[in-house]
């Protein structure tokens, strides 16, 4: 009596642990199928509490998230750099001979101090205006192809302050961490975030390890500094090529950060939610291992 009693408490047991799980399993699927759904593909689900099969597909199911967020991030870099050399070629057709013919006139002697000067400056003016214009283009389409190797990255980081000696820096991150990039190209892009604060009034600038799966491939920093907040209406608008607020800016800083990130299977992003004494910051997705 005292086994059959001991069975059936161990059979409840069972059969409430496994309707747990299987609520557990059906939860994370749902997670899943609404991340995809709006095209969110870091999503990355714990593997704690899972039986050895379920955590060897959970690893799995994340890693391909990872591996599809790459591939999405890789044809919008093809998409711009396709569009790039199409208007790179048509505004140069069309400025170069504005700007030889108008520069010409205005070395003319029936033109100078002629009522016609003001307005063939105007379109001399206008035409180096595109042709800037057309150069910035040219940067957003002529990135080299990255060389990727294991970068110490607390002294990349340190070689960033040192260049910047008017910032108060804090950085949190292991000494011996090393990322799979270009050199290069990532200390660019932390120059870029670098001079994007100042350019916001920060006098502060943070740099945190942010904590994630530990068969990841990649490794996040936080990069938050005290400057000005993002305007809301801008958010959305910061990695669109050309976009700027800035009444000289080139709008190309933020576009082509990320553009380097991708080109090395890493990412920047904006940071949804912010450090305290953060008044903004970015998300750098770094590879720390080979695909």
């Amino acid at each position: 009596m005292i086994w059959i009693l001991f069975f059936v408490v161990i059979g409840v047991i069972f059969v409430v642990w496994e309707v747990r799980r299987q609520r557990s399993l059906r939860l994370r699927a749902h997670l899943m199928q609404e991340a995809i759904r709006n095209h969110d593909f870091t999503f990355r689900l714990p593997v704690d509490g899972l039986l050895p099969g379920e955590r060897a597909m959970q690893q799995t199911l994340n890693q391909l998230g990872e591996t599809i967020r790459q591939q999405v991030n890789q044809s919008e870099v093809e998409s711009w750099e396709r569009l790039t050399r199409v208007l790179t070629h048509e505004i140069m057709n069309a400025t170069a001979p504005i700007t030889s013919i108008s520069q010409s006139m205005l070395n003319r002697d029936d033109v100078k101090d002629t009522p016609l000067e003001p307005g063939i400056l105007a379109i001399y003016d206008t035409s180096r205006h595109l042709s800037d214009f057309v150069s910035n283009y040219r940067k957003m389409s002529q990135l080299e192809k990255p060389e990727l190797t294991n970068v110490p990255l607390r002294p990349l980081l340190d070689d960033v302050c040192k260049t910047y000696p008017e910032q108060t820096w804090e950085i949190s991150i292991l000494d011996d961490e090393s990322v799979r990039a270009d050199a290069g190209m990532l200390r660019q892009v932390l120059m870029n975030l670098t001079r994007n604060a100042m350019e916001a009034n920060a006098k502060r600038i943070i740099i945190k390890q942010i904590e994630g799966d530990s068969n990841s491939r990649f490794l996040t920093l936080y990069i938050g500094n005290d400057g000005q907040p993002i305007p809301a209406e801008n958010l959305h608008s910061l990695f669109i090529p050309f976009f700027t607020t800035k009444r000289n800016g080139s709008g190309i800083g933020l576009s082509l950060s990320r553009r380097m990130m991708i080109r090395q299977g890493g990412m920047l992003d904006l940071a949804e939610k912010q450090l305290c004494g953060c008044h903004a910051g970015f998300l750098l997705t770094i590879q720390t291992k080979n695909n």
